[in-house]
């Protein structure tokens, strides 16, 4: 089992930045984030696997937001840059004890409770 407790959501106005921070129980090789707006299907964000900060990302968010981590904490982060107003939705961290990082949310085993995000016109 692994808990995960997510943090660092806020409102802020277009063009801003944020830092989402999540922290796992226990080292978890691939852990990545999901958003879900209200009424939409939750949806893949970026992933990290294994020990280097290499991450992989939604085109939705590509040079805009970098996932990295740090293992010593157990800690993932997510920092979003120049946001718009599409990227209000709840972000939620998620591990999964599989080696490789996917995008399907059937995929991951471990989430989080989620923190909301508000990006404001």
């Amino acid at each position: 089992q692994v808990q995960l407790v997510e943090s660092g959501g806020e409102s802020v106005q277009t063009g801003g930045s944020l830092r989402l921070s999540c922290v796992a129980s226990r080292f978890v090789l691939v852990m990545g984030w999901f958003r879900q707006d209200p009424g939409k299907e939750r949806e893949f964000v970026g992933a990290i696997s294994g020990r280097e900060n290499d991450g992989n990302y939604a085109d939705s968010v590509k040079g805009r937001f970098t996932i990295s981590r740090d293992g010593a904490k157990n800690t993932v982060y997510l920092q979003m840059n120049n946001l718009k107003p599409e990227d209000t939705a709840i972000y939620y961290c998620a591990a999964t004890d599989r080696v490789f990082w996917s995008s399907n949310r059937a995929d991951w085993t471990y989430w989080g409770q989620g923190t909301q995000v508000a990006v404001s016109s």
